[in-house]
């Protein structure tokens, strides 16, 4: 394994939407021998995800939205379909994913669950995600959801029953990551 790992330089390749780095680092290995290498690393800020059930229904809540990168990445609609999810912006994970879910579902939870955290994309994207779920009814439910015009969000809100969900992540109408890894909690605790 590497030790004693010391930054040598650091450079701001784009500060746009948000940083873009090059690190240039150097380590001892495990023959003790010194080396210099350099890595890019995409800096966009910590995150939050959820996962909303409803147990009585069987039924999940998810989001579909336009997603720039997978249309570039041969997604021919851009669609994806998603768990709820934010950014921090320096709150604090519960707190954001309550706001989140308000905006984007139109579902107001106050007992959300952490359920565990995880680096999603750790050779390039310095994000941290914690993943909650919660219960939800149609009692919480205090707007349309969609998310924010000010942040140009277009949000669709989607209720499914868990069987169709996990179905469509064998077809693959539900690739991404998160979304996924939350589907697959509920199903291996039992809770749904």
């Amino acid at each position: 394994m590497i030790q004693n790992i010391k930054i040598l330089k650091t450079e701001i390749l784009s500060n746009n939407w948000y940083t873009l780095k090059k690190i240039t680092y150097e380590y001892l290995t495990k023959a003790n021998k010194l080396e210099v290498q350099s890595r890019e690393a995409y800096d966009r800020g910590n995150g939050a995800a959820i996962l909303l059930y409803n147990t009585a229904q069987k039924t999940v809540i998810l989001t579909r939205q336009f997603r720039l990168p997978t249309y570039i990445n041969g997604n021919e609609s851009g669609l994806l379909i998603e768990a709820c999810a934010g950014l921090l912006d320096h709150d604090a994970p519960e707190d954001c994913i309550r706001r989140e879910t308000e905006e984007e579902t139109g579902y107001k939870v106050t007992a959300v669950e952490k359920v565990f955290e995880a680096y999603m994309s750790p050779g390039s994207v310095t994000e941290i995600l914690y993943f909650f779920i919660a219960a939800y009814s149609k009692s919480m439910k205090v707007n349309e959801g969609g998310g924010l015009d000010h942040e140009q969000e277009n949000i669709e809100v989607l209720e499914l029953d868990i069987d169709s969900a996990m179905k469509m992540m064998t077809t693959g109408e539900i690739k991404d990551g998160k979304t996924i890894m939350l589907l697959q909690h509920l199903k291996l605790n039992g809770i749904l």
